[in-house]
């Protein structure tokens, strides 16, 4: 499970967002399990978007099928990191800068 901030000013209207580009990115339509939207697509048995509880970012839990072969998981990590620039704001750069803890 995975917290991603959400960038200042795309927070409004989030919980569009996170089906909208769901569908966008995945070409599967979610279905909403409790406070969760849920897919499964390619190496990705199950992928669960949150919002979290501030409002300010999204949680992300994620079990992988171990059994697809390179090409589909290829696929699968180039879909992912497109949802989660098109949710979050921020490009892999910026979320991977900002994961960082200043020492």
């Amino acid at each position: 499970m995975q917290e991603y901030p959400i960038k200042r000013g795309m927070t409004k209207d989030l919980p569009e967002r996170i089906v909208a580009e769901l569908k966008n990115c995945f070409g599967v339509e979610p279905t909403k399990t409790g406070d969760a939207y849920r897919i499964a697509f390619g190496a990705l048995r199950r992928l669960d978007v949150t919002i979290g509880k501030d409002g300010k970012s999204v949680i992300i839990d994620t079990e992988s099928d171990m059994t697809t072969g390179d090409d589909v998981i290829i696929d699968t990590n180039k879909r992912f990191r497109k949802y989660l620039d098109a949710v979050t704001g921020f490009s892999t750069k910026e979320r991977v800068k900002r994961a960082k803890t200043p020492e």
